[in-house]
């Protein structure tokens, strides 16, 4: 992908701006491990975790490592620069986001659904789940078939996903300072919300990608070198 087609910013400016949308819901992670290390006073909000520990303690060993790895794929230079890098942090990032998206479905399928979790919410959950673990599959596969283009597309698309928590912290913070908690309905939307946001962006910049791509091949194909010779 020619760079110089794309809007010049900081190489650092999307992974420093992932590694802020990740950084609460990270903390929220860390701080539920911690609960259930130091084994805290059962509430209803965590009698689930504590009857059945193993998931989301996997869950979250997976996706916290997951959304900050996963930002320095969207540094160009710097996956330039260290090509090896950027394969062995890509076999990790399969592995990661594979636990973290089995490990999310099966806690929606087998927990106690918490307190303002509805239908809605569960079947969203589901939905966004599996498409995570699509996502990655195809990625593989693409890569397998030397695609490289799909694969960092479907790669994206499945880390998109992953970061809806981050982008839900967001939809949620405007509603609950002007309105107050939401209700059932109310909260699926925002939850919903988030996971959406994040996929319409990851199409745009797959799209954005795939734009530059094909005006560096027509560049490249009438720049004066590769223009026939007159006889």
């Amino acid at each position: 992908m020619n760079e110089g087609l794309l809007p010049r910013r900081p190489d650092w400016f999307i992974p420093a701006a992932l590694i802020v949308l990740g950084i609460v819901p990270a903390l929220a992670g860390i701080a539920r491990l911690s609960n259930l290390a130091a084994g805290v006073h059962l509430t209803p909000a965590n009698a689930r975790f504590f009857a059945a520990p193993i998931p989301v303690v996997l869950h979250l060993l997976a996706v916290i490592p997951y959304a900050f790895l996963g930002a320095f794929q969207f540094a160009p230079a710097f996956r330039r620069r260290r090509p090896l890098w950027h394969r062995a942090s890509g076999r990790l990032l399969v592995v990661l986001g594979m636990v973290a998206a089995t490990t999310g479905l099966w806690m929606t399928l087998f927990y106690e659904w918490p307190v303002g979790d509805g239908e809605a919410l569960y079947v969203l959950r589901l939905v966004f789940g599996s498409a995570m673990a699509i996502a990655i599959v195809l990625a593989v596969n693409a890569l397998q078939r030397r695609n490289f283009d799909a694969h960092g597309a479907w790669m994206i698309r499945g880390y998109a996903i992953a970061m809806g928590a981050g982008t839900q912290v967001l939809t949620h913070i405007p509603y609950e300072i002007l309105v107050g908690k939401p209700a059932v309905q109310c909260r699926a939307f925002l939850m919903g919300a988030g996971w959406v946001i994040n996929v319409v962006i990851a199409e745009w910049l797959i799209q954005r990608k795939a734009r530059s791509t094909r005006a560096l091949s027509r560049a490249e194909a009438y720049s004066p070198g590769n223009q026939p010779r007159a006889e």
